[in-house]
């Protein structure tokens, strides 16, 4: 989103800033978010309020390190389908939003049809999904799998 796009769904620098900082410590207090962003509690609040009834803000989460809960392996899998119609994409859809294994997953435009993140202990738990779950569902023509070294950067969301 571009400064003017930001501008244009009503975001200001203050705005910004009360999504900027829950991005570093969601379990901030009112008190604290309204001090970093120059605001008394009460209006910073009813701003957080604001962003969160529209939808801009969706939830507060915890993100956890995968590696020291035992699951240190991600997996980066494209499929492309037989066919890129309906019935397909919405099949292959509801079978992903199952599988615990599946972290991420995005329709995507060009030669794949998706990108999947898989969270896995091992490559024996990556075999047995992709044998045992991700290859069975109806409709997958290929898949092409890729292991990523390290990760360069994280962040949540893009705000300017």
């Amino acid at each position: 989103m571009t400064r003017s796009a930001n501008r244009v769904a009503g975001l200001d620098a203050i705005d910004l800033a009360i999504l900027t900082e829950p991005q570093r410590d969601a379990r901030m207090s009112i008190q604290d978010l309204s001090q970093r962003v120059g605001l008394s509690p009460p209006p910073c609040a009813r701003r957080v309020r604001i962003l969160e009834e529209n939808g801009i803000v969706r939830s507060y989460t915890v993100v956890l390190d995968e590696a020291k809960v035992g699951i240190p392996i991600s997996v980066f899998v494209s499929v492309k389908l037989d066919h890129q119609i309906d019935d397909r994409l919405r099949n292959f859809e509801e079978a992903i939003r199952k599988f615990p294994e599946v972290t991420d997953c995005w329709l995507m435009t060009g030669d794949r049809d998706y990108l999947v993140r898989v969270a896995v202990a091992d490559l024996i738990e990556f075999e047995s999904f992709l044998t045992g779950k991700l290859t069975k569902v109806v409709g997958v023509a290929s898949l092409e799998s890729s292991i990523p070294i390290r990760r360069v950067k994280e962040k949540s969301a893009r705000l300017s």
